[in-house]
């Protein structure tokens, strides 16, 4: 790995709109309409906006991640990096510097999500200090659009 000088994660923005959009759908490209970059973006705007954030490198928006949490409990979501990029430590960055904005709000553990197509992924997460854990994930779709 190689680290990525001038890196700079903050806070999404509201410019930042159509590049994040362009990034989730190159990365991501979700066919679900609960899953459109502007149906996540206005929905994180609404809770916690601060921890929807986004790694620039010389003025370009070239990864995210939308973290989150209940008070016990944090979550990280969506972490993306721009195939151009990648191999850079910067999904690292975003990884560590939500785990750490989490850690301040007093949150003792993180969790996340591995899409089961995506398995290679994991090492990446092993990495970091995660531990697979044996779990089921279940989901409830609460809206007509699932």
């Amino acid at each position: 790995m190689t680290e990525t000088t001038g890196l700079v994660v903050r806070a999404f923005r509201d410019a930042d709109e159509p590049t994040v959009t362009e990034l989730w759908n190159r990365v991501f490209g979700y066919p679900a309409a609960r899953n459109a970059a502007d149906r996540v973006i206005e929905q994180k705007r609404k809770v916690q906006p601060e921890l929807f954030l986004v790694a620039e490198l010389a003025g370009d928006v070239v990864g995210t991640t939308i973290a989150g949490d209940d008070g016990h409990r944090g979550w990280v979501h969506l972490v993306a990096v721009s195939p151009d990029h990648r191999g850079r430590g910067i999904g690292r960055t975003l990884v560590l510097d939500a785990a750490a904005r989490l850690r301040e709000r007093g949150v003792p553990k993180l969790n996340l999500q591995v899409r089961g197509d995506n398995p290679g992924v994991v090492a990446f997460y092993e990495s970091l200090g995660f531990e697979v854990e044996d779990r089921i994930s279940l989901g409830l779709l609460l809206g007509d659009d699932g």
